[in-house]
């Protein structure tokens, strides 16, 4: 199914494409996929299939229209669903260890983007929650990240902002990554200073290599 709609994107190089236009150009596979990849609660999954596709026709495509301000409530049972579904691989918030690792976070993190954006409060909260732990670890090891150490509260908002706008079905962690990469940008870097330059009384260090913040 996934070869037949790549091949179908390749010959006709749609600008956008979606549900409708699947069922037009393949009306099999959108019987297949009405039959088949259905999510937690009833719904078809159009995720799971543009997640297969190439990146290229990810950002192609156009969900069906989102009501602009859904009416808020807290779903435990759409979250609990999720949480129990993916229970033994929320390890991979934590550390991803290989592409397999960073395809179950993108696809658990959908499913709370898309719960979130319907309304539910509560899987908002948990995705935030667990992309924090991602966020770690990205400060840690990426420079331009490490801007935002101590930056708690817009982190926050950066990551509201990214379940809001999220529209295509490609990797979420990837699409939150560049956002704080270039809204850090703004951020200034901390001033560093070596020890070897730091003198106490008559002693002088010169053995030290390393960096604290620079001091006001």
């Amino acid at each position: 199914m996934v070869e037949t709609v790549s091949q179908l994107l390749l010959a006709h190089q749609p600008e956008v494409f979606n549900s409708s236009w699947i069922r037009k150009h393949t009306p099999r596979c959108y019987r297949f996929i009405r039959k088949n990849l259905r999510g937690e609660f009833g719904a078809i999954d159009w995720d799971l299939l543009t997640c297969a596709l190439d990146r290229k026709f990810q950002r192609r495509w156009t969900p069906a229209r989102r009501k602009k301000n859904p009416v808020p409530y807290e779903g435990h049972a759409e979250v609990e669903a999720v949480l129990e579904k993916y229970r033994d691989k929320l390890y991979v918030f934590l550390t991803s260890l290989d592409k397999h690792d960073r395809q179950t976070r993108d696809m658990i993190g959908i499913r709370f983007v898309r719960l979130a954006q319907n309304g539910n409060l509560l899987a908002r909260q948990t995705l935030m929650s667990l992309i924090r732990y991602t966020i770690d670890e990205w400060i840690e090891r990426d420079y331009l990240l490490s801007r935002w150490r101590g930056h708690e509260n817009e982190i926050q908002k950066q990551i509201e902002a990214c379940i809001r706008r999220y529209r295509y079905t490609g990797s979420f962690a990837t699409y939150l990554f560049r956002t704080l990469q270039c809204a850090g940008r703004g951020i200034r870097a901390p001033r560093y200073c070596s020890l070897d330059k730091v003198s106490s009384g008559n002693i002088v260090s010169s053995r030290f290599e390393v960096l604290v913040p620079h001091l006001p």
